[in-house]
């Protein structure tokens, strides 16, 4: 029987794609701008729950790194999870990131060449007015501001109808700052500028 569960809240990421990453206006099939696409999808839980276990609260980043078109696949995965989560909840958000307890990401699943791996660490997300950013010590810094819209300064642009897995509508964002080091996954770009998304995510599963 397969397990229930509900997941939702708000998401950001980062890549080294330069702005506008080629990966999502062509349906994963382009050329990343830089050969290889390194990215990391931070997930900020407002409200879940995996069979009766509460994930309120927590928090988690998918760091991957695909070696070239994403649609070509051999994509090497890692997952980093709230310190402050039990087992329970550590293995309930490893069956949702993975995509093996169903949902959005498991539409990624045969993509995936290499799973690096699942670590624990303190997560620091934070949301504020326009800013976005996640701190994992020593393994993932980002952070994020939207692009505007000409017509409407105090709203993002948008694309809409995308793969991606946490929305098919994403705002548009810039980097102000992006480190990866972890899972093997390494990129560095303390200038910023490279390409970002946000948006609120509502996932459901079993």
């Amino acid at each position: 029987m397969a397990s229930k569960w509900s997941l939702s809240g708000d998401y950001f990421e980062t890549c080294n794609c330069d702005f506008l990453c080629p990966c999502i206006t062509s349906n994963m099939a382009a050329k990343p701008t830089h050969g290889d696409c390194k990215f990391a999808l931070a997930f900020q839980v407002d409200k879940g729950s995996f069979d009766g276990v509460a994930l309120n609260g927590l928090k988690f980043v998918v760091l991957a790194m695909t070696p070239g078109p994403m649609v070509e696949g051999n994509w090497t995965v890692g997952l980093i999870v709230d310190e402050s989560a039990n087992e329970k909840q550590r293995q309930a958000i490893l069956g949702i990131a993975s995509g093996q307890a169903g949902g959005p990401m498991a539409n990624v699943g045969p993509l995936l060449g290499k799973f690096a791996g699942m670590e624990a660490r303190p997560i620091n997300f934070q949301h504020k007015g326009k800013e976005w950013s996640v701190s994992v010590k020593g393994m993932v810094e980002q952070s994020i501001e939207p692009v505007p819209s000409a017509i409407k300064p105090d709203e993002p642009l948008y694309i809409d109808n995308t793969l991606h897995p946490a929305n098919a509508r994403l705002a548009l964002a810039k980097s102000t700052g992006t480190k990866f080091d972890a899972f093997g996954i390494q990129w560095d770009n303390p200038r910023g500028g490279n390409n970002g998304h946000f948006a609120p995510f509502s996932w459901t599963g079993g």
